[in-house]
């Protein structure tokens, strides 16, 4: 059985996924997008090793200029569930990336664990050639359903399914499965929710707190050491904000607004996503200390088992 704690960032899922593991025996597997990144810590929220009750797997896993995705993850998120159960230990899932999540702990199946595959770079070439609607129409020819389910727009969809087609599978198929929510572990899923005021006072506070910690000086290590496109990617939130403060065209003030503005949209998104799955069990903790967090979660997993 694998518990999985989820919600959105700065609630508190960290404190109460260790606690659970540290009073069951278990072992935490991290299922944050960003956490995987070496380096990355501060703008992460990452724990240090010293403050870290029990093993952490999914973290460190890569540098930031390292192509990963969900179905690496996946591979890697499985590996450490099923050595941790091996060992008698439980599992407990840890994040608010909400694709990772499922892939982790659902039966899907990933078209390629490479984002950067010789056939996906032939095929975004022809769509540079033959623009959208000539991808799209191509893949109607091989993949009737498929085209009917993805926008002619969506290029990097079409491109993903035409390379599925290629190799035998089928988006649609991938997309009804996905749907079906098929379980490939046995899973318990507590999602942690509170009042919005609160959780908005929470993420202004851990990003006072981050830059407090030295965020700056960690974005500026690691654009030293190379890495200024992984940083102003788009789902970088807390780096890409800070690039423009040390190249002399924004002011720390203005980054930590942009990062906070950020970091509550993201917590919008990842809302809407969880509260799509009929499984998560969902505890509001405004107010609670993280002791009492724990506690509550404890109660609803013991009642979930009765």
């Amino acid at each position: 059985m694998v518990i999985a704690i989820v919600g959105p960032t700065a609630v508190g899922k960290t404190d109460v996924a260790e606690q659970l593991a540290a009073d069951l025996g278990g072992e935490l597997v991290s299922a944050d997008s960003m956490q995987v990144y070496r380096g990355m810590d501060i703008g992460t929220a990452k724990p240090t090793p010293s403050a870290r009750r029990v093993p952490y797997h999914c973290i460190d896993l890569v540098e930031p200029g390292t192509p990963y995705s969900a179905a690496l993850y996946q591979r890697d998120a499985r590996s450490a569930i099923d050595d941790i159960a091996a060992r008698g230990k439980v599992p407990v899932l840890c994040g608010g990336t909400g694709l990772y999540v499922r892939a982790a702990l659902d039966d899907w199946e990933f078209p390629t664990g490479d984002l950067a595959t010789p056939e996906r770079a032939r095929l975004e070439t022809l769509a540079g050639e033959i623009g959208p609607l000539g991808m799209h129409e191509r893949l109607a020819a091989i993949d009737p359903a498929a085209a009917a389910a993805i926008h002619p727009n969506n290029v990097r969809r079409v491109v993903r399914a035409l390379e599925m087609a290629e190799s035998g599978a089928s988006y649609a198929v991938q997309a009804e499965r996905f749907s079906a929510r098929n379980a490939w572990y046995p899973a318990t899923f507590i999602g942690l929710t509170m009042e919005r005021s609160a959780l908005y006072a929470r993420i202004d506070a851990r990003v006072d707190s981050m830059l407090d910690a030295g965020l700056a000086a960690e974005v500026a290590d690691l654009l030293n050491a190379g890495y200024r496109d992984a940083l102003t990617a788009a789902q970088a939130i807390g780096y890409k904000e800070i690039v423009p403060v040390l190249d002399g065209e924004s002011t720390l003030a203005d980054a930590a607004s942009a990062i906070k503005q950020a970091t509550r949209r993201y917590a919008k998104r990842q809302l809407t996503w969880f509260r799509g799955d009929p499984r998560i069990q969902w505890l509001d903790v405004t107010g609670l200390s993280a002791a009492e967090r724990a506690s509550d979660v404890r109660k609803l997993l013991e009642s979930s088992v009765t």
